[in-house]
């Protein structure tokens, strides 16, 4: 597409994202990703454009936090990215409002992180959700529960929002009209946009003017993302713009995003989508491509102020091309692209970012139910500071009937007295109905499966060892 023709485009983009109000450094940042999509820009990269990775920094290396750390932690704040609806769980609210453990929710426990922390440290320390406009509202009301922690925000604010973005016709690129229900045009622009949110909506002048020089990002899911008084120290030593949490891939990980050095040894970021279908095979090589990004991000707010200031308050973030349905789960209605952006690839915006290898317990997120069932049983423990803790290194392989068990709801009714144990399982497989009562354990390699209509029930009490049966 020439610039000639791109222009009424661009036109009818800009119309749409200001009926909605949408900010106009925002519209800057949308209008300059449709550019790269109209001039053939992919984002893929290559593996033949990767260096990757041998060796890193770990964070069991790092000296303990001296005294002097208090200084630094007086200026940290944290941000959790709480945007996310958890349709793939058939949720319609924040998926942070899911129960955690009994009737604490992830939210809950942030809370309790929070106010531990500020307590243990005796530093303000505060919390602030980057929401959507579909979570805002329910995730506020849980956290009124603890007007201590809005009291302890010195003045920030508990939220801030996330801006959205139209989707557009794959064969056009123009926005997607999809009347019988409008929201189906629009899409989160991916969490990248963290960056253009905290200009527009004042947050990063304001968390600066009083004081804050630094941020630790990371997800609402992510149980493990707890504060670390020595990579805070790390960055108050040497001053990186940005650092990342990366850790060891797994097989379980080898369809995320993994960290490289570009040509010029600069760090950077390759997501899944990022990667071309010929090079599949290097992108889920576990040995090659080592470090997998945790989304666990340190940010210099001074020095993200300035490299902004220097840009237009825009950051120049890969472009990530999402090929979708407006209904994604309906192949008949019409293919459009969503286009995104990641946090982590932030990255290769500064000459001056580093990442640091940290133990797997400081990633343990909650993407589907499979998930949650492992967070809610005892390979998990939760710490009266709301820490959630490991209490095994074995690895489980769990595979779960998503005819029965994908959303939260069918979930829930075939564990309704909550997750059997699993401490000492190293594989479970669910095939067909199959409901478990209070105090089931299951140990070693357990795959059930029910072919029947009639769901097969556990038994209360039951021990499943090593037992693979199909009824």
């Amino acid at each position: 597409m020439n610039q000639h023709d791109i222009e009424p485009l661009l036109t009818a983009i800009r119309e749409k994202m200001r009926q909605e109000q949408l900010p106009a450094l925002a519209i800057a940042a949308f209008e300059r990703q449709v550019r790269e999509l109209a001039r053939g820009q992919t984002g893929l990269i290559g593996d033949h454009q990767l260096q990757p990775l041998s060796e890193l920094k770990r964070l069991e290396a790092l000296p303990e936090a001296p005294d002097s750390s208090a200084l630094a932690m007086s200026q940290c704040v944290l941000i959790k990215l709480n945007g996310g609806l958890g349709t793939s769980m058939g949720l319609n609210q924040a998926k942070s409002l899911l129960p955690a453990r009994a009737d604490q929710t992830f939210l809950d426990l942030i809370a309790q992180q929070v106010l531990h922390a500020r307590q243990q440290h005796q530093v303000a320390l505060p919390l602030v959700l980057m929401n959507s406009f579909s979570t805002e509202q329910d995730s506020l009301a849980r956290l009124a529960a603890y007007p201590e922690l809005a009291a302890g925000q010195n003045g920030i604010p508990l939220s801030f929002r996330q801006h959205k973005v139209p989707r557009l016709a794959v064969d056009t690129l123009a926005p997607v009209a999809w009347p019988q229900d409008r929201s189906r045009e629009w899409c989160p622009p991916g969490h990248g946009d963290l960056y253009t949110a905290l200009v527009t909506t004042g947050l990063l002048d304001e968390l600066l003017d009083r004081g804050l020089r630094y941020a630790f990002v990371s997800n609402a899911d992510n149980l493990g993302a707890r504060l670390d008084p020595r990579i805070l120290t790390l960055m108050h030593r040497e001053q990186p713009a940005f650092l990342m949490e990366v850790t060891d891939r797994t097989l379980a990980d080898r369809k995320g995003g993994h960290l490289a050095r570009d040509l010029n040894g600069r760090l950077l970021l390759r997501e899944s989508a990022q990667c071309p279908p010929e090079d599949q095979t290097a992108f889920q090589d576990i040995q090659r491509h080592r470090f997998f990004n945790t989304n666990n991000l340190w940010l210099n707010l001074e020095q993200l102020k300035a490299r902004l200031d220097d840009n237009h308050g825009l950051l120049d973030l890969p472009l990530i091309r999402n090929r979708k349905h407006v209904i994604p789960d309906d192949p008949a209605t019409p293919a459009v692209y969503q286009l995104e952006t990641a946090m982590g690839a932030a990255i290769e915006c500064f000459d001056n970012a580093e990442a640091i290898a940290v133990p797997r317990q400081r990633f343990a997120p909650v993407k589907t139910t499979a998930d949650l069932l492992v967070l809610w049983s005892d390979r998990y423990r939760v710490t009266e500071a709301g820490w959630v803790e490991p209490q095994t290194d074995q690895t489980l392989a769990l595979n779960l009937d998503p005819r029965y068990y994908a959303s939260i709801d069918t979930f829930r009714t075939r564990f309704p007295e909550g997750a059997p144990s699993l401490l000492n399982a190293t594989s479970l497989s669910l095939h067909g109905d199959i409901r478990f009562e209070a105090n089931v354990t299951v140990r070693g390699e357990v795959h059930l499966q029910n072919d029947s209509e009639t769901a097969r029930v556990i038994e209360a009490g039951s021990v499943l060892e090593d037992i693979d049966e199909r009824v």
